[in-house]
């Protein structure tokens, strides 16, 4: 059942375009204890029918920049030889320092961004009151 839900919130969290990846790689090796590499190889796998259903529904709504996406997807390959040939010689341990290293640095940034949008937009009621 935990797997069932682990899929359904990634799904959702990668339908949305903000990465239920990394959702799925926390919770499978925090929640259900698999292994590191076992878990980003299962995201890799899981990414490939939620983009594509994505795609379609961005697509259909236009919202897709075909240019743009394009080029960002020759490099992103580019990089994914290069990360996943670098995964594989790194050791377990060391990997999940990493994401954990990755996972703080969103969230500091989304703490920030929050603030900075809350802040401008106390500056922006402020002034509509004056």
């Amino acid at each position: 059942m935990t797997e069932v839900l682990i899929g359904i919130i990634s799904g959702i969290v990668s339908g949305t375009g903000m990465g239920g990846g990394t959702i799925l790689i926390f919770c499978l090796s925090f929640m259900l204890g698999v292994e590191q590499h076992v878990a980003q190889a299962t995201n890799l796998i899981f990414f490939i029918p939620t983009a594509i259903v994505a795609i379609i529904v961005n697509l259909k709504n236009k919202n897709i920049d075909i240019k743009l996406a394009i080029l960002i997807s020759v490099f992103g390959i580019l990089g994914a030889i290069i990360g996943a040939n670098i995964s594989i010689h790194i050791d377990v341990g060391i990997l999940r320092k990493c994401f954990g290293i990755f996972l703080a640095i969103i969230t500091i940034n989304e703490i920030y961004s929050i603030f900075k949008l809350y802040k401008n937009q106390y500056k922006n009621d402020k002034n509509k009151r004056k």
